[in-house]
């Protein structure tokens, strides 16, 4: 008898990184390279700063998959980055789905991080790590935002897992970091977890945004203004704000955290991709 072929499922595999200097007052690209699924679009801008559109080809995430990215935004120069569409993480026959994104910030620049909501399907494993090491007078501007299924399609996430992991260091020294753990180490029952009013209180969607610069106490009350009766809590302390968001579905998600993106990109919209 002939043995069996071992036959592995194909996994997505994608490497992207980017890097920006200053010319002429115009933020430029100083190194620019993409590898697998993924891939980096840049739209013309009439500025001087830097939009990047990052796009994994693969059409979504699944256990096993791995996704690295790694950016920095040289001194003086200003640099947006956002996705092309919703991230959707489909349900995991073994392993995690794994996204690595390494962010540098130097003196005098601002980077924007914000891609546009992560879809969490059932029986979904996605593992993510943030680092980010900025520049003493360095400007960050950070969201990650995750929905349970589509509310619109009927869709819910009854089992899986979720883990985030944020390290955000000025000058090397450690400034900002949390873990997010949903349910914790394996797949595991997020709905029920999900329903406890110290976690979601059954919401579908949720977010964290945080600001690191020079406005952060001055930008405090005017996004507290803009929140009205909604599910966000907002601290500022040490130069820093973050803001915790969680609502129904990923429409009134949005419909609180874009009005508080603009105020944070001194009246900017978010990029126009949110809108496609």
């Amino acid at each position: 008898m002939q043995n069996a072929i071992d036959i592995k499922p194909q996994r997505a595999r994608g490497r992207g990184r980017l890097k920006t200097k200053p010319l002429d007052g115009r933020t430029r690209l100083a190194t620019f390279y993409q590898e697998g699924c993924a891939k980096i679009r840049i739209p013309e801008s009439f500025d001087g700063r830097m939009e990047a559109v990052l796009i994994n080809s693969s059409g979504g995430l699944t256990g096993g998959d791995r996704l690295g990215w790694a950016f920095e935004a040289g001194p003086d120069t200003h640099l947006t980055l956002t996705t092309q569409a919703c991230e959707k993480i489909y349900k995991a026959a073994a392993d995690t789905a794994e996204v690595t994104t390494t962010i540098t910030v130097g003196a005098g620049a601002v980077l924007h991080w914000l891609p546009q909501e992560s879809i969490l399907f059932d029986q979904a494993s996605l593992t993510r790590r943030l680092d980010v090491d900025l520049a003493e007078n360095a400007e960050f501007l950070a969201v990650e935002a995750i929905l349970l299924g589509r509310t619109a399609r009927g869709e819910s996430v009854i089992n899986g897992m979720v883990r985030d992991r944020w390290r955000i260091r000025r000058e090397g020294r450690l400034i900002h970091a949390e873990d997010l753990a949903l349910p914790g180490q394996e797949v595991g029952p997020v709905a029920e977890l999900a329903a406890a009013p110290a976690v979601l209180k059954g919401h579908a969607a949720f977010a964290t945004l945080i600001y690191v610069g020079a406005k952060a106490e001055a930008w405090l009350e005017p996004l507290r203004r803009l929140t009205g009766q909604g599910d966000v809590g907002i601290s500022q302390w040490n130069g820093k704000l973050v803001a915790r968001l969680a609502a129904a579905d990923g429409f009134a998600l949005r419909k609180l955290l874009v009005p508080m993106l603009s105020v944070l990109r001194d009246g900017g919209a978010v990029p126009k991709v949110w809108h496609i």
